[in-house]
């Protein structure tokens, strides 16, 4: 799992989940990398598709993007 900070709670608080208490997410990061089915629970990343290893940091992530797995 990884924690994602404050920062990024506005733009999961503006978006409705997809689920009880998650959201499916694609993640973009800085360096032109894009992870799909990203799971958002809690404040948490807590898998990639069906993988629970989270292969970047959050200092990496550019956006976030709630899409629902769609």
């Amino acid at each position: 799992m990884l924690a994602l900070s404050n920062k990024w709670a506005p733009v999961l608080l503006s978006e409705p989940e997809t689920g009880m208490n998650f959201q499916v997410t694609s993640v973009y990061l800085t360096d032109g990398r894009k992870f799909d089915q990203v799971v958002i629970a809690g404040g948490y990343i807590t898998k990639i598709g069906e993988s629970t290893d989270i292969p970047f940091q959050e200092e990496e992530i550019a956006k976030i993007v709630v899409n629902h797995g769609r």
